[in-house]
């Protein structure tokens, strides 16, 4: 044997095709809204999140510290909405309030193809969170994001103290 590779990391549920797809269900229950990639990222946190306000079940198991990390999550989101618009399933429109993202003209033929009980799942959520956010400012998005992260940084902090980290 030349040697031992290390083994990949994977990233269940986070990867750009599971980020992509779950764009594209958020995009095809917003139809024929667009939105930027501020929106989309914090969409993405929130659409398997969804009983965090007040909605359906979560549809990812919890983790111990429940991170928008808006820093990475933002990245994901830009290459899945790449890797969906070389399938046109999402499309990149041009404002003068800068770039958005909508869904592409195969956006609901894809999502109608999909029938196993996890999409089915997140095409129900995209629906119920696209529903839940319509009449929310972009300040009472953000607001809401805000509350996220504050909410975050405060279980950080609890789990450094309680590791003894100062």
């Amino acid at each position: 044997m030349d040697g031992v590779t290390a083994e990949k990391l994977t990233l269940t549920f986070n990867g750009p095709l599971e980020a992509g797809v779950r764009a594209v269900a958020v995009l095809g229950a917003a139809f024929p809204r667009s939105f930027d990639i501020q929106r989309l990222t914090a969409l993405d946190y929130l659409l398997v999140r969804t009983e965090q306000l007040g909605g359906p079940d979560d549809l990812h198991p919890s983790a111990p510290i429940k991170t928008p990390a808006t820093e990475v999550r933002r990245k994901l989101v830009q290459q899945s909405l790449m890797l969906m618009m070389a399938r046109d399933l999402v499309v990149r429109e041009v404002h003068a309030h800068g770039i958005c993202y909508s869904a592409g003209e195969t956006a609901s033929f894809f999502l109608n193809s999909l029938q196993t009980p996890y999409m089915t799942a997140l095409k129900e959520r995209a629906s119920w969170l696209v529903a839940f956010l319509a009449n929310y400012t972009d300040a009472e998005s953000d607001a809401l994001m805000r509350k996220f992260f504050d909410n975050w940084v405060m279980e950080f902090h609890a789990i450094e103290n309680s590791l003894g980290v100062e």
